[in-house]
């Protein structure tokens, strides 16, 4: 569903990318790690289009995505961004119906289709209650799923997210990475996640790319990656992997043994 190839990308004369390439299939979670500065968000910011790379194409069956124009793209894309840029005077359910942009007609007038789908985004990141506060009143947690609903209200097939678990708590840390694999499981999503947190990543994706110093390093299954020697290698840290106490994936662990 989502082709990356042969993605370069500069900060003036600074490389941030080198020639990445990656597939993320429909029906998959692919899980985007490294450490700070890797270039995982610069990855997400050229895939969506927001950035304009150097060398390279991102496609969807065939289609050249940064060809269209941008509001034919955001039929086919949704990004959950790492920032926090809501318009802090909209209430939550304006934010959130700002997803179907894409889909209103010559008027810019919302259909009742549209109110449904919505709710239904703001029921799937537990935000429903918050249909009516104002953005400016929310916390960051919040904020951060009302971001996720408004993606989502775009009904799209690829969905982007740069640290979507950012300023969540562990319960909503969970319950959005659940909704994140149910999306692709069982509504055949193509999902492609940046994350800062190895094990969310173990537990949530299906598959698993390294970015170091903007060079993609490895990619994988979950245990194919998470290897002490990569993870090692990359972090600037030993670490050890044992196996999870009640779930088939890895448990990455800084190796902190005593002197």
């Amino acid at each position: 569903m989502l082709k990356i190839e042969n993605l370069s990308v500069s900060y003036g004369p600074r490389r941030v990318l080198r020639d990445v390439s990656l597939e993320v299939a429909s029906g998959e979670v692919l899980a985007l790690i490294g450490p700070n500065g890797a270039g995982k968000s610069t990855l997400v910011r050229a895939a969506s289009g927001v950035l304009a790379p150097c060398s390279g194409t991102v496609r969807t069956n065939g289609d050249d995505l940064l060809a269209l124009p941008p509001a034919r793209r955001a039929r086919f894309l949704a990004v959950v961004p790492q920032a926090l840029s809501l318009p802090l005077a909209f209430t939550v359910w304006e934010t959130v119906l700002m997803g179907r942009t894409p889909y209103l007609n010559f008027l810019g007038q919302a259909s009742t289709g549209d109110g449904a789908i919505v709710r239904q985004a703001l029921e799937r990141v537990d935000a429903l209650g918050l249909a009516g506060r104002r953005v400016g009143e929310l916390s960051g947690g919040e904020q951060q799923r009302v971001l996720l609903a408004r993606a989502l209200a775009q009904s799209t097939p690829i969905l982007l997210a740069d640290e979507p678990t950012a300023h969540l708590d562990l319960q909503h840390q969970v319950h959005l990475m659940e909704t994140l694999r149910t999306l692709a499981h069982r509504d055949h999503l193509a999902v492609l996640v940046a994350l800062h947190d190895l094990n969310l990543a173990a537990r949530y994706a299906d598959r698993v790319a390294l970015l170091v110093a903007g060079e993609l390093r490895a990619a994988g299954t979950p245990r194919a990656v998470l290897t002490p020697a990569f993870i090692s290698e990359a972090y600037g840290l030993p670490v050890q992997v044992v196996a999870h106490p009640f779930a088939d994936v890895p448990l990455v662990l800084p190796d902190t043994k005593e002197d």
